[in-house]
């Protein structure tokens, strides 16, 4: 006579199905590659993986430029050695305990390059640069953004970067130097930035296509001016007026911004 399993047995069965349900299809997914296996990179639903590369055999992840990964970069002298690198991201988070894994929206790590050359791993916003690494005291300097699966975040098919001139009486910038201001101009918006209020209000300034603006940008804080849309930034000490002349090539509405106390400026619709 055939035995029919017993309650405590069929509960066993039922979980010993659970666990291995879960370690299938159904199972949690994890960031991380098993220890001991190469790098993977992700499947593809972040972005759009590019055939280019970054130059180092990195490929490119593209992704939209509204809401993209950004960096700006400035190095301060250190008074016992070298330099002190400042690393200042927006929509974006250093994220040390999941390299390796696949690549998540506004995640991951930088990389600096000195003169094109590799030079360091950065899972944080500071970085020291010994004087025995820069050959002849000088040189170019470049901070490149990076998904946890090592492809490099990209817009319009180039590296998300910035990238700075690098000297022994560096004081700081941004990846991108502000224009000088006799750069010829359509027209001219002047904006002040006093106390954390914008003069005058933001608003909408219409632009026609093809028209060159000349943004006149003084703040009381030391800040970086931003035009999204063009990629166009320029640092902003604090209290000297400064210009960056945007030429309006595309259609569309553009915000101008400050970066580290993320005013909003002005809008550009460009038409």
């Amino acid at each position: 006579m055939r035995r029919t399993p017993g309650r405590g047995a069929l509960v066993l069965l039922l979980a010993a199905g659970l666990v291995l349900g879960a370690g299938g299809c159904g199972g949690r997914p994890t960031t991380h590659h098993k220890p001991g296996t190469s790098h993977e990179q992700a499947d593809g639903s972040v972005g759009r993986l590019l055939a280019a590369e970054d130059g180092t055999g990195h490929r490119l992840r593209q992704v939209a430029a509204a809401g993209a990964p950004r960096v700006t970069l400035s190095a301060r002298p250190d008074t016992e050695d070298g330099w002190n690198l400042h690393l200042s991201v927006r929509d974006f988070r250093f994220t040390p305990d999941s390299v390796g894994g696949a690549a998540l929206p506004g995640r991951g790590h930088a990389r600096l390059f000195l003169d094109g050359r590799p030079l360091a791993r950065t899972y944080g916003a500071w970085h020291h640069l010994p004087a025995t690494l820069v050959r002849g005291g000088s040189g170019s300097l470049t901070a490149r953004l990076y998904a946890d699966d090592h492809t490099a975040w990209a817009v319009g098919g180039k590296p998300v970067q910035a990238t700075i001139p690098l000297t022994t009486g560096a004081t700081g910038s941004t990846g991108t130097p502000a224009p000088t201001p006799t750069e010829a101009a359509d027209r001219t918006l002047g904006i002040e930035v006093v106390r954390g209020t914008v003069r005058p209000a933001p608003g909408r300034t219409e632009v026609r296509k093809g028209d060159r603006i000349a943004l006149r940008v003084r703040s009381d804080r030391a800040d970086t001016l931003h035009v999204h849309g063009y990629d166009k930034e320029a640092r902003l000490p604090a209290g000297r007026t400064v210009t960056l002349t945007v030429t309006a090539d595309r259609t569309g509405l553009f915000e101008v911004e400050t970066h580290e106390s993320g005013l909003l400026l002005t809008q550009l619709a460009v038409r």
